[in-house]
């Protein structure tokens, strides 16, 4: 028995253990379903992607997508202590102010005002740095994005973060600090937290309509753990609503078709899917010019493990841009994101020349998607299906940016460095050729939020406190309460999200 279960060590995870049990009379178990890693990869920043499809991540793919030649897109989601944190990029980057405006409009309550301190209060133990040692090709695009008009951006986690900058990230001497370094680590000291590992939460145990436990699923067995005071899901944005549907909560549909029971209907589990696609340029660099694709010699290797020092300790998006496809909007619709590496096949190829990426990013997608469960075996993958592009507005602003990345390539310091375009080529020029490079090699930005969004709706899942609504004793938080995508990345929004709701649960506590 214990007091609250938390399900999912990722992001959400780590925050709210921590904080929680501040309190000593709170007794706390968080459960993870992936390993307590020591993986070295983990530590190097520049080695992310090569946790991809191992055992740490889920190993999930996207439904074909029609309107991206029908592929299965890789979806990499961590499934270990720090979850998606203990695999990202590192970083730091909360969006506009507009975005939290959007999400008052249908969550009261969480405007910039409500939200501000609570990104304050996390820097004790989320700490924010320069990069130790970046690249000179990204100065180089810091500098020819000005010259192609791009106004310089020196803090891009300003309120208004229109511009171009070097991104800030979440690193200690050269190596990823995370929620799990800075929150959970030093909470694991208390005696008032359990932590398992190795543990699949398979369902949550509901009695009449308040939820007061979850059954688990430990080396093929499964055993029910009690909570006196409420369960929280903070298994992310595809296996939050994942579990939910599995304990017979969502759609009566959805539920039918997978043959599981209806337990308390609420159609929005699941439904929303907002993630943010990726599109761009590769340009090969001229002869001489490094890049990070020898940033794994033995040379660089032995810098990193001496002194946490040189190319492996970037977090190979060194730098970003925000900027309006027309002076019409209030605030960015799209970001480009300068890597001094080639990034192809979805992070999945290792880089054999030597070039850069200019990521092109749809930051406010129009089209919607779902997470949907497909059978009553909770090993089952569900279907995600983030519906990329699949309203044709959404083109428009990749159109746009893959012909603005072209301009800033063309410019100086950074044309100098460059030498032929890769992809998708210089032969292709007119809309439909860009078109079809988009369709081919587009790819999420690993940023996928809404399935349990929350708001007063009777579409929302949540409420403005991350009740599910009709329920007791339940909550969501992770980045699927987020009713928009902030024009940023989702990281430390998701640490906020669990800032405010660790203070949530402690005013029910009282």
């Amino acid at each position: 028995m214990h007091d609250v279960v938390i399900v999912g060590a990722g992001t959400a995870g780590c925050v709210l253990a921590s904080r929680l049990t501040e309190d000593p009379e709170l007794s706390v178990l968080l459960i993870e379903a992936g390993p307590r890693s020591r993986k070295l990869e983990i530590r190097i920043p520049a080695a992310f992607s090569r946790l991809y499809r191992t055992e740490v991540d889920w190993g999930f793919s996207t439904v074909p997508q029609p309107e991206l030649d029908g592929r299965e897109l890789v979806f990499p989601l961590g499934r270990m202590l720090g979850g998606s944190a203990s695999m990202n990029a590192m970083i730091v980057a909360r969006g506009n102010r507009l975005d939290y405006e959007d999400w008052s409009a249908v969550a009261p309550g969480w405007a910039w005002e409500d939200v501000e301190p609570y990104y304050a209060s996390s820097l004790d133990a989320f700490p924010i740095v320069d990069q130790r040692d970046g690249s000179p090709l990204t100065d180089a695009f810091v500098e020819s994005a000005q010259a192609a008009g791009i106004p310089f951006r020196p803090d891009l986690n300003d309120p208004d973060n229109e511009g171009v900058g070097v991104v800030r990230v979440s690193q200690r001497r050269g190596q990823r600090f995370s929620v799990l370094d800075g929150y959970l680590h030093p909470a694991m000291r208390r005696p008032n937290l359990t932590v398992q590992t190795g543990a699949l939460v398979t369902r949550v145990v509901l009695e009449g309509a308040r939820a007061v436990g979850v059954t688990v699923r430990v080396d093929g067995s499964e055993e029910h753990v009690s909570a006196s005071r409420g369960v929280v899901l903070a298994a992310g944005t595809v296996n939050s609503p994942r579990l939910l549907q599995l304990s017979g909560i969502g759609s009566r549909s959805v539920l039918g078709e997978a043959g599981i029971p209806l337990v308390h209907e609420l159609p929005g589990v699941g439904e929303g899917l907002r993630d943010h696609v990726a599109s761009g340029l590769v340009v090969r660099t001229r002869p001489g010019v490094e890049t990070l694709t020898s940033a794994g010699s033995l040379k660089n290797t032995l810098r990193w493990l001496l002194f946490r020092r040189g190319p492996l300790t970037s977090n190979l998006a060194e730098a970003l841009a925000f900027v309006r496809t027309s002076q019409d909007l209030p605030a960015p619709d799209l970001e480009l994101v300068f890597t001094p590496v080639p990034f192809e096949e979805e992070g999945l190829k290792k880089p054999t020349v030597h070039g850069i990426t200019m990521g092109v990013v749809q930051l406010q997608p129009r089209s919607i998607g779902s997470v949907r469960i497909t059978s009553t075996d909770p090993l089952a993958p569900p279907a995600v299906d983030p519906a990329f592009l699949r309203d044709p507005e959404d083109e428009k602003p990749l159109l746009w940016g893959l012909k603005l990345a072209r301009r800033i390539a063309a410019e100086e310091p950074l044309a100098s460095y460059l030498a032929d375009e890769m992809l998708p080529g210089g032969d292709v020029q007119d809309d439909e050729g860009l078109l079809a490079h988009v369709r081919a090699r587009s790819q999420t930005l690993y940023h996928p939020v809404a399935t349990c969004r929350m708001g007063t709706d009777d579409d929302a899942v949540v409420d403005p406190e991350l009740r599910i609504r009709g329920l007791e004793g339940l909550r969501v938080v992770d980045a699927s309460v987020m009713p928009y995508l902030p024009r940023g990345h989702t990281n430390w929004p998701t640490v906020m999200v669990a800032e405010r709701a660790a203070d949530f649960i402690a005013a029910e506590s009282e």
